[in-house]
C-alpha cells in the first residue's frame, strides 16, 4: 500500500479514477526525468510529452495507452491538454542545471485542485519528499512552510503534510502508508496543518 492509496480515500468516489490517472501520468514523467542517463535526453522526452498533452485539445489521442487514458479520464473532469502540459513542464525544472522541485509540485497541485474545483496552494514539500524517495537522494529534502489549507483543498494539500513529515524525519524515509502517515492525513484533513 502507498500513501496515495490512503489519500485516495479522502477524494470523492467519482473523481478517484481521474486521480489515479493523473498520478499515473506523473509517475511516467518521473520515470522519464529520473531515469534519463543524460539530462538533455530526459528534457527531449519531457518536451515530447508536453507537446502530446497540449495537442489533445485539438486532435484525438495517438495510440499511446496513457495518452488515450488521459483523454478519456481527465478531460471529463475539466482538465485540458494545455493544463496537463504544465506537468511535464514542471518536471523539466527538475532537470535544470540548478534543479527545482517547486514547479513540478505546483503543477500537480494545480491540476488536482482544478479537478476538485478549488485552488490548492503548495506542492513543494510533497515534490521534494517524493523526489527524495524516488531518487534515494536526501538532498532533495528541505523544510518548507506551507500555510494552513482551506478545507476544500485539503484532499490535495495533504500531500504537502506528508512531505513536511518526511523533511522533519531522519533519512532513510519511513515506509509509506504507516499508521503515523495515516494520522498525518487525518490531522491535516481536520485542521489544515
Amino acid at each position: 500500500m502507498r500513501d496515495r492509496d490512503l489519500l485516495r480515500l479522502h477524494w470523492p468516489e467519482s473523481l478517484r479514477p481521474a486521480f489515479d490517472t493523473l498520478l499515473t501520468l506523473d509517475d511516467r514523467l518521473a520515470e522519464v526525468a529520473l531515469g534519463a542517463t543524460q539530462p538533455a535526453l530526459g528534457a527531449i522526452k519531457l518536451t515530447w510529452w508536453r507537446d502530446q498533452l497540449a495537442a489533445l485539445d485539438t486532435q484525438p489521442a495517438p495510440p499511446e495507452p496513457l495518452l488515450m487514458k488521459v483523454a478519456s479520464e481527465l478531460f471529463p473532469v475539466g482538465l485540458t491538454g494545455a493544463a496537463l502540459a504544465s506537468l511535464p513542464e514542471g518536471w523539466l525544472a527538475v532537470l535544470d542545471e540548478v534543479p527545482d522541485a517547486a514547479p513540478r509540485g505546483q503543477a500537480l497541485f494545480g491540476l488536482l485542485g482544478r479537478m476538485l474545483g478549488v485552488e490548492a496552494p503548495g506542492g513543494e514539500a510533497f515534490s521534494r519528499a517524493d523526489l527524495a524517495r524516488r531518487s534515494g537522494d536526501s538532498a532533495w529534502l528541505a523544510r518548507t512552510d506551507t500555510p494552513s489549507s482551506p478545507r476544500p483543498a485539503r484532499p490535495v494539500t495533504a500531500l504537502d503534510a506528508l512531505g513536511r513529515r518526511d523533511a522533519a524525519r531522519f533519512w532513510p524515509p519511513e515506509r509509506e502508508a504507516t499508521p503515523g502517515r495515516s494520522w498525518t492525513l487525518i490531522r491535516h484533513r481536520l485542521t489544515g496543518r
